[in-house]
């Protein structure tokens, strides 16, 4: 569970140090951008490290439907990601909101609070729904002003469907991979 919580500590700070500490960050240049990248990719090295390795503590257990819940939260998921990465022009729902990239990783992480009931599941979950919802925050405080982009065309949003249904099915067998059925038994 230490790793885990050390991976959590390092994603947070990772990406909340441009914000908290922007005369710093700036001081190290294109430097900073390389320190930034290793610390996320040896935070997420040590989330998934110490969620693979905590034990298995069960706080409560998710009743059967929860599955098409988070399945379907994962494709909401998915494709609020996605929304925002045309260029120009967005797909909903990142035509309307300022984050859907932290959108999605909240969508996400409660998906996954619902269907994982052990410690380490909500240390996890929970500590990057947190990072999410305290990461909109600090944004929105530094950069008040938000202008909506313009909605994305039907071929946008045609790709967005291909890309989101491919790329559910990859983290799908993914999880298959790594030993959680992620569907109904």
């Amino acid at each position: 569970m230490i790793l885990l919580c050390l991976g959590l500590v390092l994603w947070w700070a990772g990406h909340l140090f441009k914000r908290v500490m922007p005369e710093r960050r700036a001081a190290m240049g294109n430097a900073g951008q390389g320190v930034v990248a290793v610390t996320l990719l040896v935070s997420v090295g040590l989330m998934i490290w110490g969620y693979r390795t905590a034990d298995f503590v069960p706080l409560w257990t998710s009743p059967p439907f929860m599955v098409h819940v988070n399945n379907f939260l994962m494709v909401l998921a998915l494709w609020t990601f996605g929304s925002s990465h045309a260029k120009d022009a967005k797909a909903w729902p990142a035509s309307r909101i300022r984050h859907p990239q932290l959108t999605a990783v909240k969508i996400w992480a409660v998906a996954h609070l619902l269907v994982n009931g052990d410690l380490a599941a909500i240390v996890l979950f929970g500590g990057l729904l947190a990072w999410a919802v305290v990461e909109v925050i600090v944004i929105n405080r530094a950069e008040p002003e938000w202008t909506a982009p313009p909605p994305a065309g039907a071929a946008t949003r045609i790709r967005l469907v291909v890309i989101t249904v491919v790329l559910f099915l990859v983290i799908a067998y993914v999880h298959v991979w790594l030993g959680y059925w992620p569907f109904p038994a």
